[in-house]
């Protein structure tokens, strides 16, 4: 799926056009000068309140989203939190994984949801979504207050003590770090101090919880899953400058899961994939804050194996929230419950942490890869959101309800949505990288320098970046050639460029950039296909970085059922078994162009025909309703 050599930037020159085109050598050496201690030239991504979207399908999901989040309120939120610090309420509780029974109560809740609004509040300057965040802090530290210990969450301690004498019980940290996440995001984003201070009350606790606890037992409690206790830790100490929240986050590491990695050695068979991608993002940040490389080689490894012996072609993994076959080896998991949202949330903010050590292009690449084809299309038109994301032939896309599902996946799809902005555009020193083709507008206020990205992709296959320039002078902009294009080709003011830097790098454009200026992208996409890890006569097709899917007609008569723990909700509904995957007579070394047809460009469609059927074939994230299949099933060689 990746191509694992890196690919150079070419070294040439335009001086017709004004600009120098910088090589690989000259960028690697800047990135890696003096890491000893901290990541020399690190990438940094804009602020989110320097960055907006602007009129596309990625603003129109954004507004989906915060509609749904502002249905929510603020007293049904923090019900449980108040019976459980014994304050009384009266309001009428959420439903499913935020029901007053429920053990992971409150990771949505006091979590999820205030990271969701602080990301909305940053990124769209939604104000009532910021009120409705602070509303939720005052409460929060009201009942914090009435628990000395600093303890706060919607479940009593109890589920701590189930935890440390090893009854059976959900998964407590897990919530806990959701709360801290949201709290410390809430800090972050919009500058309320309350929910630092609350946050570093229930660090506090962590850190005495684990006072008297041996070692064997700590590790034996950490098979529980624990979200990403490590990441929110490291955070809170770069913050605080702290030390303390770095050795309590010490305290949530794994050897007997980090030192394979650390060796190069994959060992995931069998590991529940969203319990462990949180862990590596806790390692990736550990490396940024103390410089430990050894933490750095871990989540490279990692999110490399992972992306190329573990990965379906949409960008995501698992089957029943697990890898359950060796590494390179996807035949026979083709099912209803693939690819958990989840896993693809966290597997995006390791690869948006792993290029800003790198600035190696595929990253960005992958990036995109789960931007449009495992990220958007999981919501619909009522801000709701899926779970699993169904790669059997024949099955639909289902989503929560409003008020009665709160899973894991609702929380990462909330924040997902309410921050596509954050990885568009990333700068080092006064470098600008454009890292991705949405539409939108960067205000770079301390540089008096900004630049408005007006496109249609993935419609229009390219983009095109106006230059705001209030203090002309001399920067790099550095644009990603991705590597599905083909014959590239990149205008300034309207004059072409002699060359172009390789698909899978960055073109870096030096020139004195004046107001006014103009970038002119273009990026044809091409069909090709990628077969199915350990099994070549499943093949998937795409166009451009997009995956394409078959209609395969409407769905079940009464609606998409939706789904918890991947069963139907819908009393005397049963999952039926999935199709047979639609048949093709190519063979894997057929081109795809001979067997896929282009049917409008423009509008990106196109059809197969096999086995006396024609399918309407189209970008997944349009499929809504409809059954389908992604894969196809071609003839095995010899056969």
């Amino acid at each position: 799926m990746i191509n694992r050599s890196r690919r150079s930037f070419l070294k040439t020159s335009a001086g017709a056009a004004g600009l120098t085109l910088v090589g690989q050598s000259a960028l690697t050496k800047a990135l890696y000068a003096d890491t000893s201690e901290h990541p020399a030239g690190k990438l940094e991504p804009f602020p989110l309140n320097s960055v907006r979207l602007t009129a596309g399908i990625f603003k129109e999901q954004e507004e989906l989203n915060s509609r749904y989040l502002d249905s929510l309120t603020a007293d049904r939120l923090l019900h449980t939190f108040r019976l459980t610090s014994g304050i009384t309420s009266t309001a009428t509780p959420y439903k499913g994984w935020e029901d007053p029974t429920c053990e992971l109560r409150g990771h949505f809740a006091g979590g999820h949801y205030l990271s969701a609004v602080a990301l909305a509040s940053a990124g769209s300057g939604n104000t009532d979504l910021k009120n409705r965040g602070n509303e939720m802090i005052a409460g929060l530290d009201a009942c914090q207050k009435k628990n000395p210990s600093g303890y706060l969450s919607a479940y009593p301690t109890d589920l701590f003590e189930h935890l440390a004498e090893g009854k059976p019980v959900w998964a407590p940290f897990y919530t806990y770090h959701k709360i801290m996440a949201g709290l410390l995001d809430m800090y972050t984003l919009t500058g309320n101090t309350d929910a630092l201070r609350v946050a570093e009350g229930m660090a506090r606790w962590v850190g005495e919880y684990f006072t008297g606890i041996s070692n064997d037992q700590r590790q034996r409690m950490l098979r529980v899953e624990y979200g990403g206790m490590n990441e929110v830790l490291v955070n809170l100490a770069a913050v605080t400058k702290k030390d303390r929240y770095l050795a309590t986050a010490h305290l949530f590491e794994q050897p007997n899961f980090l030192d394979p990695l650390a060796s190069r050695r994959d060992e995931l068979t069998g590991l529940h994939a969203n319990t462990h991608v949180p862990k590596i993002i806790g390692a990736a940040r550990m490396y940024e804050v103390t410089g430990d490389r050894r933490y750095q080689q871990i989540a490279e490894y990692f999110l490399e194996e992972v992306l190329t012996a573990r990965n379906y072609v949409i960008g995501n993994t698992s089957l029943d929230e697990h890898w359950k076959t060796p590494a390179g080896h996807l035949e026979g998991t083709l099912g209803w419950t693939n690819a958990e949202c989840c896993v693809a949330y966290n597997l995006m903010k390791l690869q948006r942490l792993v290029f800003g050590w790198t600035a190696d292009a595929r990253w960005m690449d992958e990036y995109e890869r789960a931007l449009f084809n495992c990220r958007l299309g999981t919501q619909d038109a009522q801000g709701m959101k899926q779970y699993f994301f169904p790669l059997a032939a024949g099955y639909w896309r289902a989503y929560h309800s409003p008020e009665e599902s709160f899973w894991c996946c609702t929380g990462s799809g909330v924040e997902d949505f309410a921050k596509f902005a954050d990885t568009i555009y990333f700068r080092r020193d006064s470098d600008v990288y454009v890292n991705q083709f949405i539409a939108s507008t960067l205000d770079w206020k301390d540089e008096g320098f900004g630049i408005e990205q007006v496109t249609k992709f993935p419609e229009e296959q390219g983009t095109t970046l106006k230059i705001k320039s209030t203090r002309p002078g001399v920067r790099t902009i550095h644009v990603r050639i991705p590597s599905w294009t083909k014959d590239a080709e990149i205008k300034i003011n309207g004059h072409s460029l002699e060359a172009v830097a390789d698909p899978g790098s960055y073109l870096a454009i030096k020139r004195a950039w004046k107001d006014g200026d103009t970038i002119s992208v273009s990026l044809p996409m091409i069909l090709r296909q990628e077969p199915l890890l350990g099994d070549e006569s499943v093949t998937a097709a795409l166009y451009g970085p997009l995956v394409l899917a078959a209609d395969l007609g409407a769905g079940p008569a009464d609606g998409p059922m939706k789904i918890i723990h991947g069963r139907p909700t819908i009393p005397g509904k049963e999952l039926p078994p999935p199709d047979a995957l639609p048949k093709i007579a190519a063979g894997p070394d057929v081109k795809t162009d001979q067997w896929v047809q282009t049917d409008s460009k423009s509008d990106i469609r196109f059809s197969v025909s096999g086995e006396g059927k024609k399918y309407d074939v189209m970008p997944m994230y349009r499929i809504r309703d409809q059954k389908y299949s992604v894969y196809w099933q071609s003839p095995k060689k010899g056969a």
